[in-house]
Parts: C-alpha cells; structure tokens; sequence
C-alpha cells in the first residue's frame, strides 16, 4: 500500500504563533509542514518569505515544503535552501528554463518539483521528468486559502499518476504526487484513489475545533478517510 503522506499548510496557521503550531502539526503526525510563498504578483496574495521558513526550522523535525507562488523563482531559491527548505516546487510558468531551475533546486541539496494550476497542462512533465521529485497538481486557483476543490483534478490527477508510473516502470525516480487545494474530510478518499499520495491540508487542519481533540482527531481522521473506499 502506497504511503500516505499529510502537509499542512501553514498558510491558515495562526501566525502570531506559529512555533506553537507547527510543533502542534509535528505532535499531530505530520509528515510535511507546507510552506505557501505568495509575491503578490504570480498570485494576488503576498504571504511569508525565507525569514519566516529559517524561524520556523528549529521547531520541527519533519521536512519543510515550500511552494513558491513567484515570479521570476530563481533568486530565492538558494535562500530558501539555506533557510531549511527540503523542498522546492514551483510553477512552470514563472520560471524562463525550467529545466534550468529544477537542477538549481537539486543542486542546492533540495527535493525538487514542478506545480501545476488548473488550466496549466501536464505535457510540461515530458522533458524533465527524470529532474523530479514531486508534482504538484493545484485543485484550486492559486493565492487564497479556504477555496472549494475543483472536480476536474480528479481526471488530471489520473493522468499524472498514469505518467509517473510509465515512468517509474521504466526505471526512472520515484515521484511523489501531491495535491493542493480544498482537500477534505469528505472527499480525500477521491483524492488517494485518483492517485495523489501527498495531501496539502489548510484549513481542515488548522480549523479543527480545540474541544474535539484538535489537529491529532483531525489528522487522524483524514488518514483514515484516505482509506476508505
């Protein structure tokens, strides 16, 4: 059985405490902590940047996935790496070589990986499949936190399983593929049986209620909802 691995994204966090938190995510059984980096210009949202991801590195133990919302990506990649990141994915739209900046991400001792929006076609992952660590599938629109799923992700996300797996039978990497965007109780058994095997959780986790057991009933109840058939 394929593992299943949970990130939670910091970006519905409460930021005025979030040592607290992150530590609260790791206790809960957290695989990943997701790390949301927004310009306010790939996306109309500005968020955290390498400061926030150096701050926050002591605090747990488990990886730091960072997504950059940027454009152009490049020049905080190398930040980032030195911040704590373990990894880096990013859109293909904001970067000028792709193949260029996946290596640059290697290069700096960082998992690497491409993110994809709604409307951004998966045919990106013909020529750098063997420089991949992860692909991200977008199932909403980026910037904003607390959307709702968008249905046709489930399609896409059989396709980039479909893909990955040709690739891997003929001898390439292991891919992780992850999914960002209105994963939740109720439909993340979908998810995992579309393909996804890395699950970015914001707002389900973060708005667990404190009297129903908090992030440890919440996370564990989506592992076991991921189960399910």
């Amino acid at each position: 059985m394929t593992p299943i691995r949970l990130a939670p994204s910091i970006l519905s966090a409460d930021f005025a405490r979030l040592g607290d938190e992150v530590r609260a995510i790791e206790a809960a059984g957290a695989d990943l902590v997701h790390f949301d980096v927004m310009d306010n210009h790939y996306v109309p949202n500005l968020t955290i940047g390498p400061l926030v991801c150096e701050a926050i590195r002591p605090h747990v133990k488990i990886g730091i996935d960072v997504h950059l919302m940027v454009e152009p990506v490049d020049a905080l990649i190398p930040l980032f790496a030195k911040a704590g990141a373990n990894i880096i994915t990013f859109h293909p739209e904001a970067s000028r070589h792709v193949d260029r900046t996946l290596q640059l991400i290697r290069d700096h001792g960082c998992k690497a990986g491409l993110v994809f929006n709604p409307a951004t076609p998966l045919e990106w992952l013909d020529h750098v499949m063997d420089r991949l660590d992860v692909v991200l599938l977008m199932s909403v629109n980026p910037g904003f936190g607390g959307q709702k799923f968008i249905p046709s992700t489930l399609a896409k996300l059989s396709d980039a399983r479909r893909r990955i797996d040709a690739h891997t039978a003929q001898g390439g990497q292991p891919i992780w593929l992850e999914v960002d965007g209105g994963v939740k109780l109720d439909n993340i058994a979908q998810i995992v049986q579309a393909g996804a095997d890395t699950l970015v959780a914001g707002s389900a986790v973060f708005g667990a209620p404190d009297n129903d057991g908090g992030y440890h009933t919440v996370m564990k109840q989506l592992r076991k909802n991921a189960r399910s058939e």
